[in-house]
């Protein structure tokens, strides 16, 4: 899955030394991946899943490869960024590529780190949307109203585009305009940026962090992440134990990062399926919703080409009956059709010609 996020915010709101953060945890085997080749703003980061180190250890596997998810730190935002301010015009040209958009907004203090324009996290949302907005407005521009008679989709098209254009102008995302699937594929080849997904993360202070929750409530119409950008960076190189005692330290059970791997893998609407053995324990990437077969081809297309039935299991009932030779002693095992909708977790095995 050739998905990216980008990362965007205003200058000084800590992007990239959260995603300094981030590149602490990349995935070194990258030429495993389709996009193996790393800018220097560009990482490939391992999505934690301690499920993988459960089957490996059952399945005395010689390695474990996990899924990954690639992240793209976007050139900072200023006001009138879509009239081509600061770096605006790269800014929207990265922005454009990337499938999911991850706010960073400064919620902390700290005089010795200038604001340079930002001013609090809904003002400087509210910046970013606005640019955004505007943006969008500038590729509506440039589209001409049919006329005449005309075919009924491209009429249909220029419906969708006018009720868009119609919430840009208030301020409202593309995304907020309750567009249905239909309406949205007859406009996807616009690539409208603020028709992408979007998570919002708020970056406190180390002493804040203690008080995520009440953060997290006071400003819930985003859902946020909370992180410390200075605490992930702290992180950075200390072994399991070191990072457990760190966090106990500052208040808190687990790192901000790992949350918004995790959530980003899901807002994109990502899955895995993992496969297990002596060789190696690997978790494949798939779009919800995928069939046996077609996930089949996330491994090799011959596989798919010649899927026979995929025997499905957990990962608590491999674990538990000591792999798939246990499975078949119990009868545990399950077997599927090529029709069958694969589930996050899913431990499979492929029979195939």
């Amino acid at each position: 899955m050739n998905l990216s996020c980008g990362i965007v915010g205003l200058p000084n709101v800590g992007k990239s030394t959260l995603f300094n953060a981030l590149l602490s945890r990349q995935v070194a085997d990258a030429q495993n991946y389709p996009f193996c080749t790393i800018e220097p703003n560009t990482g490939i980061v391992e999505v934690p899943d301690l499920r993988l180190g459960r089957l490996a250890k059952t399945s005395q596997s010689k390695k474990i490869v996990p899924s990954a998810i690639k992240f793209v730190d976007i050139a900072g935002l200023v006001k009138g960024a879509s009239k081509g301010e600061g770096l605006g015009n790269k800014f929207l040209s990265h922005i454009r590529e990337v499938n999911l958009v991850i706010h960073i907004l400064r919620a902390f203090e700290d005089e010795d780190i200038a604001r340079a324009g930002s001013e609090g996290p809904e003002q400087d949302y509210d910046i970013i949307i606005t640019e955004l907005c505007l943006a969008d407005l500038a590729t509506i521009e440039k589209q001409r109203e049919p006329k005449g008679i005309v075919d009924k989709e491209i009429k249909a098209r220029w419906q969708v585009i006018e009720k868009i254009r119609k919430e840009l102008e208030k301020g409202v995302p593309a995304r907020d305009v309750g567009l249905t699937k239909e309406e949205v594929a007859l406009i996807n080849d616009l690539n409208f940026i603020t028709l992408k997904k979007e998570i919002v993360v708020l970056n406190v202070s180390e002493s804040d962090l203690s008080r995520k929750d009440e953060i997290v409530e006071k400003y819930s119409k985003w859902d946020p992440i909370v992180v410390c950008a200075k605490v992930e960076e702290d992180l950075i190189g200390l072994t399991g134990d070191e990072k457990k005692e760190y966090l106990k330290e500052v208040g808190i059970d687990s790192s901000g990062l790992e949350k918004l791997i995790k959530k980003s893998h899901e807002t994109l609407g990502l899955i895995d399926f993992l496969t297990t053995g002596e060789m190696e324990t690997r978790a494949w990437t798939i779009k919800a919703g995928t069939s046996a077969k077609e996930a089949a081809s996330a491994i090799h297309s011959d596989i798919s080409d010649g899927f026979i039935r995929a025997a499905v299991t957990s990962v608590e009932d491999y674990v538990g009956h000591d792999g798939w030779k246990g499975l078949r002693e119990k009868g545990k095992v399950r077997f599927e059709g090529k029709e069958y909708e694969v589930k996050d977790g899913d431990v499979i095995e492929f029979f195939h010609n």
